[in-house]
């Protein structure tokens, strides 16, 4: 898919709105992994990439945005969409690690930035562990021109994975963790262990 902008001339540029880019799926299904080759590609192209991330995610690093397998690059953590608004004004590309953690203002920060011409790439989860969706991912699946679904592999079976499954009995929506509290599941070891423990 090409999606790198192939606006020459300065003046058409300056009237040209951008887009906004989702990518989603399950843990362990390369969302981040994506997100981080989209953005060394822009940035290859000598476009002016910023990168944020909620500050709350700390488990690889406190400032970069690190892949299952260890690739990284630098960002931002911010404590509020807002923040993303203000510090990506002056860029051409935006990214946007684990957009589920933000609350719903990231769909008028997302709007904002590409209708101000920005390219906007984001990365997230698309459903809870409870294989509910994951606000406010609806929402900037609906605002987006492209969105790419990323499936894993189920740790149970082997099947093509879109469900993340929660090995712990922590029932809060948001609890950071890696492969000690979650697994890529199928649909049907999904809802079979889910159901079990009701």
């Amino acid at each position: 898919m090409f999606l790198e902008s192939t606006i020459d001339d300065q003046n058409n540029a300056k009237n040209q709105l951008g887009w906004l880019e989702v990518i989603c799926g399950s843990m362990f299904s390369g969302k981040t992994e994506e997100l981080i080759r989209r953005l060394n590609r822009a940035r290859i192209a000598d476009q002016n990439v910023e990168i944020f991330k909620p500050a709350i995610d700390v488990r690889y690093s406190e400032e970069d945005v690190v892949s299952h397998n260890q690739n990284t690059i630098r960002s931002t953590p911010v404590q509020s969409a807002s923040e993303i608004l203000l510090l990506g004004a002056n860029c051409n590309v935006v990214g946007i690690d684990e957009a589920q953690f933000f609350d719903k203002e990231l769909v008028y920060v997302c709007r904002t930035l590409a209708n101000n011409g920005k390219r906007v790439i984001l990365a997230g989860l698309d459903m809870t562990f409870k294989g509910e969706p994951f606000e406010p991912m609806p929402q900037l699946m609906a605002i987006a021109e492209y969105v790419t679904k990323f499936r894993a592999i189920c740790m149970r079976c082997g099947n093509v994975a879109s469900y993340t499954y929660r090995t712990t009995t922590n029932d809060d929506q948001v609890l950071l963790g890696e492969q000690d509290k979650y697994e890529a599941r199928c649909r049907t070891c999904f809802y079979r262990d889910f159901k079990n423990e009701k």
